[in-house]
């Protein structure tokens, strides 16, 4: 997800993907603490998606 499709979304939108990438992470993490996870590079994804959102949160306000 590009930062220009998040700034144009409302702080509801944005807290609720931030909850869902944040699960997201965590599941992605257990996954990876029990040698399930076979594609690790989706855990920098999901990293730098939050922090994306974050920033879109922070220029909301």
């Amino acid at each position: 997800m590009k930062y220009s499709d998040l700034a144009y979304k409302n702080v509801a939108e944005l807290n609720t993907l931030l909850k869902e990438k944040k699960t997201e992470q965590f599941t992605l993490k257990i996954k990876k603490k029990m040698m399930q996870l076979t594609n690790t590079s989706e855990l920098s994804e999901v990293k730098k998606s939050i922090a994306q959102i974050s920033t879109a949160l922070s220029a909301a306000k």
